[in-house]
């Protein structure tokens, strides 16, 4: 290893340690106990987003509601429901009804659906078995109710979200931002914000996971920049899930070897 990259390392490591540090501060506990992980499921385990965003840019524009197709990534995180009341208000001036929205959220479905099943999202699956091998409860935590996807899961990740352990758009009244999934989350996993830890891609589930009081990392896998993740709150943002995958074991030790007086 060359000097310039031990002092890569070292400036990571310090990066990592001060992150846990100011989370201790502010939650104001002196260590934490990790027992387990709240994991986003659209851009976190599957590099689905661009499908999505796709899928609904054609159900707007096909009602002549005018968008662009980049603004649905940060709607990332909310309910079908609240992502058509947010096209409505701005095009109506008014929610949709209960009817309209999942006839309109179904419409969206189905072109998801067309653009054909999206791929794992690489590092993914180091990262779920990392978390499996060091003991880490797995929790999955997602706004979306799109089953053509949830339906993949068990395949793709075997043994790795277990019965009991998903959170979905069908079982929350509010999606993020709303701190709600992620409360969720906690109960089904049986633990405390401060035993917990936030994985996420987009700025609305980082504000979730913070709001719940949780250590919340991000991980930028698409063209959300990094600084509106760290504008959001994440307490660590890393660049890439093969590089997450890769600093995840160092994480884990030091997430639970840091203390704080």
């Amino acid at each position: 290893m060359n000097i310039f990259a031990a002092f890569i390392i070292v400036l990571l490591v310090m990066n990592v340690n001060d992150a846990i540090r100011n989370y201790l501060a502010v939650a104001g506990v002196r260590s934490l106990d990790l027992k387990a992980a709240l994991i986003d499921m659209d851009g976190v385990l599957y590099d689905s987003m661009r499908n999505h965003t796709t899928a609904w840019y054609r159900m707007a524009t096909e009602m002549g509601i005018g968008c662009c197709r980049d603004e649905f990534y940060l709607y990332e995180g909310m309910t079908g429901a609240a992502t058509i009341d947010i096209l409505f208000n701005r095009a109506y001036g008014h929610p949709a009804t209960p009817d309209e929205a999942r006839e309109l959220y179904a419409r969206k479905a189905k072109y998801f659906t067309e653009l054909g099943a999206p791929v794992m999202m690489p590092g993914a699956g180091r990262m779920l078995a990392t978390l499996r091998d060091s003991g880490i409860c797995r929790v999955l935590v997602t706004g979306s109710g799109q089953q053509s996807v949830l339906d993949r899961l068990d395949r793709d990740y075997p043994g790795i979200f277990l019965p009991g352990k998903r959170v979905t758009a069908h079982n929350v009244t509010h999606g993020k931002p709303h701190p709600e999934p992620y409360l969720r989350g906690m109960e089904m996993a049986g633990c405390t914000a401060t035993e917990c830890m936030v994985i996420e891609n987009a700025p609305l589930g980082v504000q979730a996971g913070k709001a719940a009081g949780c250590f919340t990392v991000a991980v930028t896998t698409g063209p959300i920049p990094r600084e509106r993740l760290e504008e959001s709150g994440a307490d660590l943002v890393y660049g890439s899930m093969p590089e997450f995958a890769e600093a995840l074991p160092q994480l884990l030790d030091a997430l639970r070897s840091i203390t704080v007086e």
